[in-house]
């Protein structure tokens, strides 16, 4: 049986789950291609107008797919943590596939709650259900694949004498076409990148629960608690938020940043489907421009202390 799995959204972060368990169960994998102008004009064309970028660039990596799979893997995320939830395009994920996307094969539609081993694997039987009706097996894949996923590292780390945090969706962050590959702009401009990954969790945690309210959204948690702990420890000159336009969980994060780091320099860089190359180009420019002023000028130098602490994937 092949099982297509699209390289878009999460898959980042949880791609070695989702393989492993249904290579264990005898599944051919069929991924999409990276992100590239085809799959975006796929996407573009199959989608709802009002949906954001990554949503829409989802749309084309499965619709790239859907004649070569026999399945085709859309998990609906719900939870990461517990009490918190996940952006609401994700809740909805399989039936905006399904009825945006003319001949798609069966999709798997089961919610997906990651925050314990025994939600998980409800969803492991579930999806797994279509390739096995044996236990057995389905418990013997699901427990590869959350070694697998527990192996699994993401983030950045390359701290530098003009060092910032490259905040964002992870989506956003470590899809190169979609961020028109500002990680390597920023690299060969000389300067360091740290990712929300490697910021402090006890610092992170810490800056939450100084909120007057607790976060809703697990995006919320971990991109403002992750930025004001790099903040407040001065392990960075300056932020980079890469935002996708219409994006509702971002509004809300990003004056929680600019709010609390006050005039800290912070650059957002919005996109959709008709960002122009150049113009983000020029502010990338002007920015780092500034940072290098305003270290050279008034030696606003972070101190690093002790190598930074990397959270866990939370399978």
């Amino acid at each position: 049986m092949r099982v297509g799995i699209p390289k878009g959204l999460l898959y980042c972060k949880y791609h070695p789950f989702f393989e492993t368990f249904f290579r264990g169960l005898g599944a051919e994998i069929v991924n999409s291609e990276d992100t590239s102008k085809n799959i975006l004009n796929m996407g573009v064309k199959v989608c709802v107008d009002e949906a954001c970028l990554p949503v829409k660039i989802y749309h084309g990596h499965a619709a790239s797919i859907k004649d070569r799979c026999d399945l085709l893997v859309v998990p609906r995320i719900m939870q990461v943590h517990r009490n918190e939830y996940i952006c609401p395009k994700f809740c909805g994920l399989p039936e905006m596939i399904v009825h945006s996307i003319p001949g798609m094969p069966p999709v798997t539609s089961a919610p997906l709650y990651m925050h314990s081993k025994k939600s998980l694997f409800q969803w492991c039987v579930s999806s797994g259900s279509a390739i096995t009706r044996s236990r057995s097996r389905i418990r013997h894949a699901f427990e590869l694949a959350l070694k697998a996923q527990n192996s699994h590292k993401t983030g950045i780390m390359d701290q530098k004498d003009i060092t910032v945090m490259l905040a964002g969706h992870p989506y956003i962050v470590y899809d190169a076409f979609l961020n028109m590959d500002i990680v390597n702009k920023l690299k060969a401009k000389g300067i360091g990148i740290l990712t929300e990954e490697f910021a402090p969790c006890a610092a992170s945690e810490s800056q939450v629960k100084k909120l007057l309210k607790k976060p809703f959204w697990t995006f919320q948690r971990n991109l403002f608690g992750a930025s004001a702990a790099l903040y407040e420890q001065k392990k960075i000159h300056g932020i980079i938020y890469l935002s996708s336009f219409a994006c509702g969980i971002d509004s809300v994060v990003i004056d929680l940043i600019r709010f609390h780091t006050g005039d800290f320099p912070m650059l957002v860089i919005k996109f959709d489907e008709h960002t122009g190359e150049a113009g983000v180009d020029t502010r990338l420019e002007a920015f780092t421009d500034m940072l290098e002023r305003r270290v050279l000028n008034e030696d606003n130098r972070p101190t690093y202390g002790q190598c930074l602490y990397s959270r866990q994937n939370p399978v």
